[in-house]
This record gives structure tokens, C-alpha cells and sequence, in this order.
């Protein structure tokens, strides 16, 4: 899908946290607010909201909008496992694209808290029995870490090179004060090898935390943005892909939790030709990096590598800040925090800052392209790419 004539207007971002007093509308509320400030507007001049949360309860989403207002406007509830932020944005940038609204909110959020707090167990969180009982068995840390053994297996990667992806976003964490690690100290390889075992070779420093939160972001006309804020560089929405799986051989141990590799390959390339640019001109990247092995595999699926050479670029820093493609510049799922629902926009709201070149000690220099990715336990992928411009 390419979008035409749409850019951002405004994002909101609250620091992932634990808030376990705070109720999920107010969190909702608060990101609510602070994009709509950033857009100059209220609620009265938004014409659609998508709201994108996973594991609330029903209806929390219109009760968020009434937090900022009694407008009338449509709310629409979106949900697609961690890729739900995404695919509100996604929404909300179509029915603009489309000329169904002039301006359209996504509104995520999530209190994860809540969902693995006391009186939650495995079954209780589970994803139920699907076309087989290894999709209900076998958490989300283990397939991961199938995947992992998988990649030493086939190419010789190393733990080491898992931990010092970890350790990269963990330090690019600490250079951005939405993040919820914030180390006070650079973190080393030895660190993040040296903490807990999860899931054979993933310790714990290399896995995402469970955290609350809530993000948001405007999306307007091109025109409408410029007449508002002429001054500011405008960050153009190019292209959102969006697919599921395809069965695949192996199909069995990834399908079920982040689908075959061929899915985040075939769903760049879509995002790629329908923005008209390539890997090579993209600035930076955010990928789902719930565990540190997944983010190693999207340099290649995303065609910034080829098959086996993401561990040459780790080792060459090619993917920090400074490389020639950063990725997860604020931190990623493992730094930054994982609430479910607001991922995906926090994800975009890193990339406006980026673009918008306001992002500070972590700015990349001269940011114009951003590419965006996510992927969903179902299984869903979406790739979005956007344009900073003067």
C-alpha cells in the first residue's frame, strides 16, 4: 500500500514502565495528550481514531477516546498481537490516504502488568490450541530460542553475537529517556552473558521486559502538516505492507509465534517497491527485537545484508549508532520496553524524531529514509517506510 499526499502531524509517547496503579485510559489519556500537542490540535479536530491494544477488556478503547473528549467521532478497536500499533497507524494513514478524514489518531496502549501479574499462569496467558498443540505449549522464549540454536547451527553464529545486539540496544537505551532500561553504565558483552538463563542461548538481558505504556500519532495531509508547521521538517508516510504466513518447510517451529523468514522477506520487499526505494537508501531501522536473535535475522530478511552476514555486521558496529545502519536507535523491544499494543507507534515515533532530526545524542546524521517492522504471534509481519523532508 502506498499512501498519498500523508504525513505525520503529531506523536505522543509515555515512558514504558511498570505502572501498576495507573489505569490504562489514563495512560491512554496522557500519550493522547502529548500527540495531540506536538500536532497542535485537540480532539475536536481529529475525524477517526483507531485504538490498539491486547490484553484488556472490551470496550477500554472508546472509554480512552471519551478521556481526551465527547466528540462523536468513530472509534475503531484494532488488534494483531505486537504488531497491533502498526497496523492502527496503518489504518489511520489509509483512511486519510483514502479521504475519508482529513486527520486520524492512533491510540495504543497496554498494561502487561496486569496480563503476567499475579494469579496469570501459562495457560491463563496462552494463546490457546490453534491447528496444533505445540502453538499452546511451548512459550514464546522457547521458539525464539529454536530459532537461535537454528542460526549457530547453520552460519557459526555465536551467543556472543546475540549478547552484543542486546548490549548495543541496551546503550542505546540509556540515550533515551523513554526507555524503560536506562543503565547507568555502558553494558558490556560479559554483562549480558553473564545474566540469568532463559531459554538456551537467550539469558535474560537479551529478552524484552513485560512493561505498560501508551503511544500515539496523527496523521494528516501533507499539505495540512506543512500549513501548520512550516518551519518543521515533515515526515511523509511512503508505503505500509502488511501479510501472514505462508507455509514454508520448518513451517512448525516458527509459524505458530513469527511465521516462516520467507514472511518479513516478502513483506519488505512489497513495503520497498511500493515506497520506490531500497535497503541501501534507508537511514535507520526499528525491528521487533523481543529476544536479540530475532533482531541478527531482519538485517538479512530485510535485505540490508546477505544470508549469514548479519554477524559481520554486529562485529563491524555497522548496526549502532554511527554504522552505516543503525537499528533500534531508542533502545528496541529489548531496551525501550515491549507493552504489546503501543510498540509499533513508539517504534514510529522514534523514527519522526530521527527524521525530523530532534532526536538529540542519538541523532542519525542526516536521517531522510526510516523503515519500521513488526511482527505478531499469529502470524503477522508489517513493514512501513517513511521520508523526512524540508
Amino acid at each position: 500500500m502506498r499512501f498519498g499526499g500523508t504525513a505525520i502531524a503529531g506523536v505522543g509517547q509515555l515512558r514504558f514502565d511498570t505502572y501498576r496503579d495507573v489505569p490504562a485510559v489514563e495512560l491512554a489519556r496522557d500519550a493522547g495528550l502529548l500527540a495531540l500537542h506536538d500536532a497542535g490540535m485537540t480532539l475536536a479536530d481529529i475525524d477517526e481514531v483507531f485504538v490498539g491494544y491486547l490484553g484488556l477488556q472490551h470496550q477500554v478503547g472508546v472509554k480512552a477516546v471519551k478521556e481526551l473528549g465527547l466528540t462523536g467521532l468513530p472509534v475503531t478497536h484494532i488488534e494483531n498481537a505486537s504488531a497491533t500499533g502498526l497496523f492502527a497507524f496503518r489504518e489511520a494513514a489509509w483512511a486519510v490516504s483514502s479521504g475519508r478524514a482529513e486527520v486520524a489518531m492512533a491510540l495504543t496502549f497496554d498494561k502487561m502488568t496486569d496480563v503476567t501479574g499475579r494469579g496469570s499462569t501459562p495457560s491463563s496467558m496462552s494463546r490457546g490450541a490453534g491447528r496444533d498443540q505445540l502453538d499452546a505449549s511451548i512459550l514464546p522464549a522457547a521458539f525464539f530460542a529454536l530459532w537461535a540454536q537454528r542460526r549457530m547451527h547453520d552460519f557459526g553464529t555465536r551467543p556472543e553475537t546475540f549478547a552484543a545486539i542486546a548490549a548495543k540496544n541496551w546503550n542505546h537505551g540509556a540515550l533515551n529517556p523513554l526507555s524503560h532500561r536506562q543503565p547507568d553504565h555502558t553494558v558490556t558483552v560479559e554483562e549480558v552473558m553473564a545474566s540469568r538463563m532463559i531459554a538456551d542461548p537467550l539469558t535474560a538481558m537479551m529478552c524484552c521486559p513485560a512493561d505498560d505504556g501508551a503511544a500515539a500519532v496523527i496523521v494528516a495531509g501533507e499539505d495540512f502538516v506543512r500549513r501548520r508547521f512550516p518551519d518543521r521538517r515533515v515526515v511523509r508516510c511512503l508505503s505500509s505492507a502488511a501479510q501472514s504466513e505462508a507455509y514454508s518447510p520448518g513451517h512448525a517451529f516458527l509459524g505458530p509465534v513469527v511465521g516462516p523468514p520467507t514472511m518479513t522477506r516478502t513483506t519488505g520487499l512489497e513495503a520497498y517497491d511500493k515506497a520506490g526505494v531500497g535497503p541501501d537508501e534507508i537511514s535507520l531501522a526499528l525491528c521487533h527485537d523481543a529476544f536479540a536473535n530475532e533482531e541478527l535475522e531482519y538485517y538479512e530478511l530485510l535485505g540490508f545484508c546477505g544470508s549469514g552476514e548479519g554477524d559481520k555486521l554486529v562485529a563491524d558496529g555497522e548496526t549502532s549508532l554511527g554504522g552505516h545502519i543503525p537499528f533500534n536507535t531508542d533502545g528496541g523491544l529489548i531496551a525501550r520496553g515491549h507493552p504489546g499494543g503501543p510498540t509499533g507507534v513508539a517504534m514510529i515515533h522514534e523514527t519522526v524524531l530521527q527524521l525530523r532530526r530532534e532526536a538529540g545524542v542519538r541523532q542519525v546524521e542526516d536521517a531522510r529514509f526510516g523503515l519500521v517492522h513488526c511482527v505478531g504471534g499469529g502470524s503477522v509481519c508489517t513493514v512501513n517506510i517513511f521520508e523526512g523532508v524540508d
